[in-house]
C-alpha cells in the first residue's frame, strides 16, 4: 500500500480557509486535534470520504508552518502529504539507505507516524503512516481511531500535482524514497498519482479528488476532479 490519506495546507486564517474548503468538497465537520499545539499549531481535520484534508495555523513563533507562511507572498499554502503503508519497517530501512533524515518518529498503539525532513524530501513534508486496522486514522478524530465509520460521505483525495525547478529530478528522488514506480514524472500511488511539473520553485500546486466534482484554488492549492 502507497496511498495518499491525508491532504495538508497551511494557511493564517484558519476559520476563513475551512469554510472555503466546505464550500468548494463535501467533506465531514472538523476536528480539532489538540495534540498539534504541542508544535505551536491549531488546525482543522477533515474527512473526505475515507481520506482528509487538513488546515493547520500557527499560533505560536518560530514554527515549520510559520516559517512557510513567511515566505514572499505565501500567506498560504500546501504543506504536507501523508502517505499510508501497509508496513513502516522496509520504510524504514530504505530511508536509512538513502541517508533520508526523520524529524518525527511517533508510535503508538494503532498507528506509526513517521515525517520525513524536507531538506532530503523536497517538494512537501511527507508523512508516512501505518495504522491498525488500515482503516482506521487517529489524526481523523476519535470516530476514526483504531476504527472507522461505518459510514462515510463521497469523495477522496487521491493524488498530488507539485511544482519543481527540477522536475525529473524530484521525481527520480520521491520514487526511490517511497520505493515507488515512477514513468518520467509520474509516480503510482495507489488508486492515483503524484505528478511532477516544472515550476519557479518546489512546491504543492494541486490535490486530485475522485468522487466529487470541483475545481477551486483554496490556500493557494487547486483542488481538481480527478
Amino acid at each position: 500500500m502507497l496511498r495518499l490519506r491525508q491532504a495538508v495546507l497551511v494557511a493564517r486564517d484558519l476559520d476563513s480557509a475551512v469554510a472555503d474548503l466546505r464550500a468548494a468538497l463535501p467533506l465531514a465537520d472538523p476536528f480539532h486535534d489538540e495534540g498539534v499545539g504541542h508544535f505551536g499549531l491549531r488546525n482543522a481535520v477533515m474527512a473526505l470520504g475515507d481520506t482528509f484534508v487538513e488546515v493547520v495555523s500557527p499560533v505560536q513563533p518560530d514554527t515549520s508552518a510559520g516559517r512557510h507562511l513567511d515566505r514572499p507572498g505565501a500567506d498560504s499554502g500546501g504543506c504536507l502529504v501523508m502517505l499510508q503503508v501497509d508496513d513502516i519497517a522496509p520504510a524504514r530501512e530504505r530511508l536509512a539507505r538513502l541517508g533520508v533524515r526523520v524529524v518525527w518518529d511517533l508510535e503508538l498503539e494503532d498507528v506509526t507516524d513517521v515525517h520525513l525532513h524536507p531538506a532530503d524530501v523536497p517538494g512537501a513534508i511527507v508523512a508516512l503512516d501505518q495504522t491498525e486496522p488500515p482503516q482506521s486514522w487517529r489524526w481523523g478524530g476519535p470516530a476514526w481511531a483504531a476504527a472507522a465509520p461505518s459510514e462515510t460521505g463521497p469523495g477522496r483525495v487521491t493524488g498530488v500535482t507539485m511544482t519543481a525547478t527540477d522536475p525529473d529530478a524530484l521525481a527520480r528522488r520521491w520514487a526511490s524514497v517511497l520505493g515507488a514506480d515512477a514513468n518520467a514524472r509520474t509516480i503510482a500511488l495507489d488508486g492515483g498519482d503524484a505528478r511532477l511539473e516544472q515550476g519557479e520553485r518546489d512546491g504543492i500546486a494541486a490535490f486530485h479528488v475522485e468522487g466529487a466534482d470541483v475545481d477551486a484554488t483554496i490556500c493557494g492549492v487547486r483542488f481538481t476532479t480527478a
